[in-house]
């Protein structure tokens, strides 16, 4: 683990220091001192149940080292969030003092702090208190704001501390969790080989290798992590953290997030919830990973190397066909006009169409092998999801199958990087990857 951190940071951007392993907790004056100097003040941020958990122990160990803090900012909303409000409440608090923030949570409190600090021009320590998530190392803070989840670009915290006795003690399902958002790289890597062989999004090589060389082994113990197996939740919290610095060295989320994030952005912005509450970030992609790669099952057997390019060419909608659709599948709206930007951005003509489908015809024997080998079966990563005790079925976070189904062509409207989605959009697809799937005898059969 400590070679592997060692070349990350090497790589980071903005982290300088990252602390992992069991009763590191303590330590977080010292780590806080070496990066800020001995006379900043540090400025605690939780919620209620980040700061039992370890935010009060922090706030001790400055007090014990004789070092000045200001009283710590406790969120007490039960319906905390990653929403705007939440950082402007920050932004009002910074102004009342210099101090630098210990942004003591998982993903909510490390988005928000993430974005008040840099508003405020100040670096930030975060403390980890879950390994639910890949943000503690990310650039980039991933807000809702007028109804969108959008991705705000500030810096990733100059120190992380993460106590995995602190963490191996978090509820299971914040785990489970993030073992989904961890294995859901699998198939944002496979996307990413696809934009790269067709010339759209090339590979960054130490990105990839920060995200894609430890990631079996980070996975190699779901039942693990689920028991709280220090080992286990030691190897998912790198892993984790290795998404994160990736994401920190290239400014952008294409090596942590493919088409399976679309699926829980679509989500978060159609504001579901079930039974009275919005479903977790990585329960939401544990669904989306296995929708993008039974999609990825049902079109790698094809002959798409015999594509009737001009037939494909001749059915691509003009924008004013794409406009109705996007109003057909999204009606109107913040959500709708998102699509709107999302799919300008990335239409293309007739002909850069013609050429990119001929391209895929020519690499298509090479790519499909590649993905192969790449991407673990469904089944396969379905069984991973139940041993740690994450959703393996779209009605385990109350997403019909009927939903899932069309969800797949919502979620290749809302963002403009390409994945799989776009594959299947622009090679006319779409519906024969889909069909095996819901129609009878598919795993998600619908009637």
């Amino acid at each position: 683990m400590a070679v592997r951190i060692q070349r990350a940071l090497a790589a980071a951007r903005e982290t300088r220091r990252l602390e992992v392993g069991a009763g590191v907790l303590p330590i977080t004056p010292a780590v806080f001192s070496e990066q800020f100097g001995d006379g900043a003040s540090a400025a605690i941020v939780a919620d209620t149940n980040t700061f039992e958990a370890a935010g009060r122990a922090v706030q001790g160990a400055f007090t014990a080292a004789g070092r000045p803090t200001v009283d710590p900012f406790v969120f007490t909303d039960p319906d905390l969030y990653a929403e705007h409000r939440f950082v402007e409440q920050l932004d009002a608090w910074m102004t009342s003092h210099a101090a630098i923030t210990v942004a003591v949570g998982s993903g909510t409190i490390n988005d928000l702090v993430k974005l008040s600090a840099h508003r405020a021009g100040r670096p930030y320590l975060s403390v980890a208190t879950a390994a639910s998530m890949d943000g503690y190392t990310a650039f980039g803070s991933s807000i809702t704001f007028r109804g969108s989840k959008q991705t705000f670009d500030c810096p990733a915290p100059q120190a992380v501390v993460a106590d995995l006795e602190v963490i191996r003690r978090a509820p299971p399902q914040m785990n489970a969790a993030g073992y989904a958002d961890l294995l859901a790289k699998l198939t944002a890597g496979a996307d990413w080989i696809i934009a790269d062989a067709l010339g759209i999004d090339p590979i960054d090589q130490t990105a990839w290798e920060l995200v894609q060389v430890p990631l079996m082994e980070s996975l190699s113990d779901p039942a693990g992590v689920r028991r709280g197996d220090p080992e286990a939740i030691g190897r998912l919290t790198e892993g984790l953290m290795m998404g994160g610095f990736a994401m920190q060295w290239t400014k952008t989320s294409r090596p942590a997030s493919g088409a399976e994030h679309q699926f829980s952005h679509l989500w978060d912005m159609q504001h579901h919830t079930h039974e009275g509450a919005a479903p977790s970030h990585g329960f939401k992609v544990a669904i989306g990973t296995l929708a993008v790669a039974r999609l990825y099952e049902e079109l790698l057997p094809l002959p798409v190397q015999w594509l009737d390019i001009d037939y494909v060419a001749a059915q691509w909608k003009t924008a004013a066909e794409e406009e109705a659709t996007i109003t057909a599948l999204l009606g109107e709206g913040e959500l709708a006009e998102k699509a709107r930007l999302e799919m300008s951005a990335k239409r293309v003509t007739p002909e850069v169409l013609r050429k990119r489908l001929e391209l895929l015809r020519d690499v298509w024997p090479a790519l499909s092998k590649r993905l192969r080998q790449h991407l673990p079966s469904a089944g396969k990563l379905a069984e991973m999801l139940a041993a740690v005790g994450a959703p393996t079925e779209p009605e385990q976070i109350g997403i019909s199958r009927e939903r899932l189904r069309l969800s797949y062509r919502q979620a290749h409207l809302i963002r403009r990087r390409f994945t799989v989605l776009d594959l299947a959009a622009q090679a006319n697809l779409f519906e024969m990857g889909m069909d095996p799937i819901f129609s009878r005898g598919g795993v998600w059969r619908i009637g």
